[in-house]
């Protein structure tokens, strides 16, 4: 019978855990579905509970969807356009971070309210991509964010990613992402009343600064790896 190092399974537990918690805090304050269950109840106001559920249920399918092609075919579309990791670090850490500043220091104000829906519950399922799904829930921040964290994940030098719980820990962050927003898009009637708009504020405002120290980090992972480049080449 073949033993198991201990060591070596809590080392890849760790790295799994972190990989989940990275995803998770990095793409939460961007896809923020705290502010989208706001237009979610707004949008869907007027039909019923059954209806707001599969549509719910939707939205958060087809986002899981946008963010694993993301994460997963990104690297793939970097290498046709002739883009490298270090590249996509620093460009990748720029947006993050910008997104997390901005996020922190935006005004506190009350969302705007879509315009009440007056087609039926089958016109409004077919929104359910469009806008709902893309780009009020996962849009181009949000995608451009899955495939940085991409990058960031191990790989070899095809580019492709390496181990089976990189994979795995990488969809079950993308998975809980998904989650909370069915969740609160499911819940968003009994959340808006037991948050209010303050707690929601609190709520962006520390994820936003987690998400401007994740930016930093990523930009100096990228900005290091060109630095180290560049001091090769004068060499």
């Amino acid at each position: 019978m073949i033993g198991l190092n201990p060591m070596a399974l809590l080392s890849t537990l760790q790295d799994s855990l972190q990989t989940i918690i990275l995803v998770v805090a990095t793409l939460f304050p961007i896809v923020n579905p705290l502010s989208g269950a706001t237009i979610f109840l707004s949008t869907t106001e007027g039909y019923g509970r059954e209806a707001k559920a599969v549509l719910a249920r939707k939205v958060a399918v087809y986002g899981f969807l946008l963010l694993v092609g993301s994460l997963f075919a990104g690297s793939h579309l970097l290498r046709f356009f002739g883009i490298s990791l270090a590249a996509v670090q620093v460009g990748g850490g720029l947006v993050v971070a910008a997104t997390g500043w901005t996020l922190l220091n935006r005004p506190t104000e009350s969302r705007e309210p879509s315009a009440r829906a007056k087609a039926s519950e089958r016109d409004l399922m077919t929104h359910a991509f469009y806008p709902l799904t893309l780009p009020l829930s996962v849009g181009p921040g949000s995608i451009s964010v899955a495939i940085t964290l991409g990058a960031n994940l191990p790989q070899h030098p095809a580019g492709l990613l390496v181990g089976w719980d990189s994979i795995v820990s990488a969809i079950i962050g993308l998975a809980i992402i998904s989650f909370l927003v069915w969740l609160c898009y499911y819940s968003a009637q009994w959340m808006s009343r037991v948050l209010g708009e303050t707690g929601t504020s609190v709520v962006v405002r520390l994820s936003s600064f987690i998400l401007l120290c994740i930016g930093v980090q990523i930009l100096w992972n990228g900005a290091s790896t060109l630095l180290a480049t560049l001091g090769h080449t004068v060499r």
